[in-house]
């Protein structure tokens, strides 16, 4: 060492048992620095408010009551449906999604730039939107078959777009070394490439497995019963709150227990690359005969899930007679959804930070409670928790009951999750020991958090924005009750147009709706490919 070379200095959060390995796996000792703890423990809280809530409103009888309704037959028929349904909808969207992802990623497939814009086209279209074009088109598709198809479509984004930044970021050289030993393609790609894919696969099927259990708008108009409509019907059905809250809490299990194995599915293995200079790019695999079946897939796809929903809005628009909208008030309408949508993304991104970075960077009893902690309310109906939060409002922050900033608190408790897995597989794809170099050089946690480690995972991290941005749009039910007096998005309108049967009505504002929300789905494309 020359005498201009920087002196490593001590620093505490450089201990041996505070880093990260040089392959990307946290030692089994990492301790979060106070500058990332904190917040997340914020996040985390912020997070588990509705579980406060349900906690007093289903113990307000006593425990024998609520053990009652839990333990109830019933109880357990809406647990096997939602799960049934939970279940065929999270296999069919690794089918579609992996497929994708490596079509349009790993292979020679003509316009697969053109294509990866298309296959995201579908986080656009909420479920209720997509359960009412497939109702219009097809009657008697009602019951499991139809919300399984609805929520399919909608959902199946959530796992090509993790797998596909997997794909992009992974190095050939292992698939390579695996053909020249003599292996096929399919052989290459089920015990090389499926592997690392695995991790965000899981997230991804994690996120498409909390939004089927807390989808509200498919499963009503489908008339399937989960345990989102048996809350729904209990809550209208009575002003004792006890038996929904105490369902709600079944749903907080199921969240905790899904998530835990999608952690042990993701298991301890590291996934970033570790070589030097940049990523070499994937020689595109011949499709070969395939070619034309590979195109017919991914127009299947596209023409089900975009151009059905798209077709169904377009009729309503042209032949319907209740189709008296006011532009003036739809431009207002989808300027406030906007403002909305941008503000609860805004915040649910800062709050998801800190932990996406623990869960990407370190292991152990705290980084696993504060991830699984920001998981709670993304299972909840957004009913739960926008009571929950009127519950808190009156009684704590009477200034903001019935104010934007707690529809904003709402949008940021149900979509946490959407930004933490964006941030989460962005941090494990970047080299850690650049982390470590920084730290040994002296620079403070929070430097290193703000000069090396947002820096690398910003597009990550935007991509996880983007998402949230689209999903808050959407959202409805906690919209519902939220939303200041006199205030409508996009998505209010839509419902009250709709139950009043007025689908020639509703159908501008699910254009709209649609619309806006292909904007940063389509830019989500346009980023992976």
């Amino acid at each position: 060492m020359t005498p201009t070379d920087p002196v490593p200095r001590t620093d505490p959060a450089a201990r041996p048992a505070d880093v990260t390995t040089s392959a990307g796996r946290p030692r089994a000792g990492a301790r979060p620095p106070a500058v990332l703890l904190l917040p997340a423990a914020v996040a985390a809280v912020f997070a588990l408010l509705p579980l406060g809530y349900l906690a007093v409103r289903s113990l307000e009888r006593g425990p024998a009551f609520a053990w009652d309704v839990v333990a109830d037959e019933r109880t357990a028929q809406l647990l096997g449906r939602s799960l049934a349904l939970a279940a065929v909808v999270v296999m069919a969207c690794l089918l579609l999604g992996v497929s994708l992802a490596w079509l349009t990623v790993r292979t020679d497939l003509p316009g697969a730039r053109a294509w990866s814009v298309l296959v995201t086209l579908p986080l656009a279209v909420p479920s209720y939107v997509a359960a009412f074009a497939w109702l219009s088109a097809f009657p008697d598709l009602e019951g499991f078959a139809g919300a399984a198809i609805a929520l399919t479509l909608v959902s199946f984004p959530y796992v090509y777009l993790p797998v596909t930044a997997a794909l992009r970021g992974t190095d050939p050289a292992q698939e390579e070394v695996s053909r020249s030993l003599g292996h096929g393609p399919l052989t290459t790609f089920l015990r090389v490439t499926l592997p690392q894919l695995r991790p965000a696969a899981a997230g991804g099927s994690v996120l498409v497995a909390l939004y089927v259990l807390s989808d509200f708008g498919a499963v009503s108009l489908m008339r399937y019963d989960t345990f989102t409509r048996g809350i729904y019907t209990s809550y209208r059905a009575s002003f004792d709150r006890t038996p929904a809250a105490a369902l709600s809490i079944v749903l907080v299990v199921m969240t905790i227990a899904l998530v835990a194995a999608e952690a042990r599915t993701r298991g301890r293995a590291g996934h970033a690359r570790t070589g030097t200079g940049t990523a070499r790019p994937a020689v595109p695999a011949a499709l070969g005969r395939w070619r034309t079946p590979a195109l017919a897939w991914c127009g299947a796809v596209t023409a089900i899930s975009v151009l059905t929903p798209l077709a169904t809005l377009g009729y309503w628009l042209a032949v319907g007679n209740s189709a008296t909208w006011d532009p003036g008030s739809l431009l207002d309408t989808a300027g406030t959804t906007l403002a909305v949508a941008a503000a609860g993304a805004a915040l649910t991104t800062l709050l998801a930070l800190p932990v996406g970075v623990i869960a990407a960077r370190h292991r152990g009893r705290t980084a696993t409670l504060l991830e699984q902690s920001a998981y709670a309310g993304h299972a909840l109906p957004g009913i739960t928790v926008a009571l929950s939060l009127v519950f808190f409002a009156v009684r704590y922050a009477e200034p903001i009951y019935q104010e934007l900033p707690l529809l904003v608190c709402a949008y940021a408790v149900l979509f946490l999750p959407v930004a933490v897995a964006g941030t989460r597989a962005a941090v494990l794809q970047s080299p850690p020991v650049l982390e470590d170099l920084a730290r040994s050089l002296g620079r403070s946690p929070l430097r290193v958090l703000r000069e090396v480690t947002v820096p690398l995972a910003a597009p990550g991290v935007a991509a996880g924005a983007a998402l949230t941005f689209v999903v808050c749009m959407k959202e409805l039910p906690a919209t519902l009750l939220l939303r200041p007096t006199g205030m409508d998005t996009l998505a209010t309108r839509l419902w009250t147009e709709t139950g009043t049967g007025s689908f020639a009505a509703a159908a501008p504002y699910a254009a709209a709706l649609i619309l806006l929300a292909a904007i940063p789905s389509y830019l989500l494309g346009r980023h992976r490919t």
